[in-house]
């Protein structure tokens, strides 16, 4: 057995943050704001239809591989209804085991080894890991601090593309530092793109938890319906996260390429929970409106919290994450502060360096999550309170 057990694709990859920081919360007792999962359920109708979906033996064996006829019309008319956008539920939507999922078998679907893939640096840990697993090669382009926002640099994203770039992989609205590309920047992502001939897929599950400003997808832009996947999931929007239910909209020949590699993963998921997330895709507008509040609200009660702990706030126009600086602290190591942090206030959070290739431009960075009660935010600032000495 001289050989490692893990393929080499994957040996760079071990347990994720969340993981250890989750861990690291039940086991020193503190207050949980580095894993971005809500610690209350959505609307009581939402989950009340899954109920109903399970007791009607609608769902509970395997569902169709595309996702059920209802999921895929409903998925259709949220893309019309929120962005006018046209899709054909039979031929262009595809319903997977959440983003991940759908993330996942993109990549797998589209890259061939060797394959340049360029990814906002920062970025969710499993695109590093999916993109290794398809053979393909990372290439971050950097979201760098300016005028207390982390913003592209349209140069070094153009000077990232080569003759073996095979797509963007593109988050907007971003995590972990809370951006949302503006207008100018995503026509300049769509010009490139045309113009260089790329694919790219959009990971869009924060697109309702937007503060100030609109989510606009990419596949909108002039040239882009034809080379864009876009992926996006309940989990974020409905506070169903364990439910893992994502989708994936784009032309039908990209969409069969997609379902080609999702078929041979989990082929089926979340039966009775698919028929529960087709009511609430249909939900009033007047719930994405008190959604959106309800977390401006938990957002600026932590980033006003944090300020006066000392950080330097980034204050996020979308997601449900606050990127901080720890400079101001007196440390610039993302990884030891946050494994220090919940003895010295319990309270967890997750250094930004795991999200990075370069860690140095990440290591002092680090994030937390807001979407919890406003008590145990109250309580988690009232704690915090230690670090201003």
């Amino acid at each position: 057995m001289g050989r490692p057990l893990l393929n080499r694709r994957l040996a760079a990859f071990g347990t994720t943050i969340f993981a250890e920081m989750s861990a690291l919360a039940v086991r020193t007792g503190a207050i949980n704001l580095g894993q971005g999962f809500p610690d209350t359920d959505g609307p009581e109708e939402v989950r009340e239809a899954a109920v109903r979906a399970l007791r009607d033996g609608r769902g509970n064996q395997y569902p169709p591989g595309p996702g059920i006829p209802e999921l895929r019309t409903a998925v259709a008319e949220h893309q019309q209804r929120f962005y006018g956008l046209s899709y054909d539920p039979d031929t262009e939507v595809l319903v997977t085991a959440g983003a991940t999922e759908a993330i996942a078998a993109s990549l797998l679907a589209l890259l061939e080894p060797g394959d340049e893939v360029i990814a906002l640096e920062p970025y969710y840990d499993s695109y590093a890991a999916c993109i290794a697993m398809a053979g393909g090669t990372r290439v971050p382009v950097t979201l760098r601090p300016h005028d207390g926002a982390f913003r592209l640099n349209l140069d070094e994203l153009r000077a990232a593309v080569t003759d073996r770039t095979r797509l963007i992989l593109l988050n907007t609205p971003h995590n972990p530092t809370g951006t949302v590309l503006t207008h100018d920047e995503l026509t300049a992502v769509a010009a490139l793109a045309v113009e260089r001939d790329l694919l790219v897929i959009t990971d869009e599950v924060y697109e309702h938890l937007v503060f100030g400003t609109a989510h606009t997808p990419l596949a909108g832009f002039p040239g882009m319906r034809e080379r864009t996947v876009t992926i996006s999931s309940a989990g974020k929007t409905y506070s169903f996260t364990g439910w893992k239910v994502g989708w994936v909209t784009a032309t039908p020949e990209l969409i069969t390429a997609v379902r080609s590699a999702k078929q041979y993963l989990t082929y089926v998921s979340a039966g009775p929970f698919q028929y529960a997330v087709a009511e609430a895709l249909r939900l009033p507008e007047t719930y994405f409106h008190s959604l959106r509040e309800d977390l401006r609200t938990k957002r600026d009660l932590l980033a006003d919290g944090l300020t006066d702990a000392g950080f330097t706030v980034f204050r996020p126009a979308g997601t449900y994450f606050i990127t901080t600086d720890i400079r101001p602290l007196g440390t610039s190591d993302g990884f030891a502060f946050c494994r220090s942090l919940p003895e010295r206030c319990g309270v967890v959070a997750v250094p930004n360096a795991v999200f990075y290739d370069h860690q140095s431009q990440g290591a002092p960075f680090v994030r937390f999550a807001f979407c919890k009660r406003e008590d145990v935010l109250t309580d988690a600032v009232s704690r915090l309170k230690a670090l201003s000495g």
